[in-house]
């Protein structure tokens, strides 16, 4: 195997490494994540139950995960801004705040998505 092919290999299991140790982390810590995991797996249980087309089922299921990559995200703002000082800060509460709006607009697009494929 070639000297760039291994390195590549090597970047691309580290990455999986680190996502995964920040998932087992936010999973310890954040309760929020926790919750919509299970909405989501929730959510992915009737997607498949029901008979959807797969563009509808694929986007159930997408919308899902972009709900905890927006939940994992908001974590990390989170914790940088309670690292950086633990003084209250009109800037810091607007950071988690806008965090916070970020995960409900997404949990937003799935609700939109259940209702038009529901109703639609």
């Amino acid at each position: 195997m070639s000297g760039v092919l291994q390195s590549e290999l090597r970047r691309i299991a580290n990455t999986v490494i680190w996502s995964w140790d920040g998932w087992r982390a936010a999973w310890a810590s954040e309760k929020t994540l926790r919750q919509w995991t299970v909405v989501n797996a929730l959510s992915a249980g009737l997607a498949f139950w029901l008979d959807l087309a797969a563009g509808e089922r694929a986007m159930i299921l997408a919308l899902g995960l972009l709900v905890l990559a927006a939940e994992l995200l908001n974590t990390a703002i989170e914790e940088v801004v309670d690292y950086v000082s633990t003084a209250e800060d009109p800037r810091a509460k607007k950071a988690k705040d806008c965090g916070s709006a970020g995960v409900a607009l997404a949990a937003l697009a799935g609700g939109v998505a259940w209702v038009v494929v529901l109703v639609g």
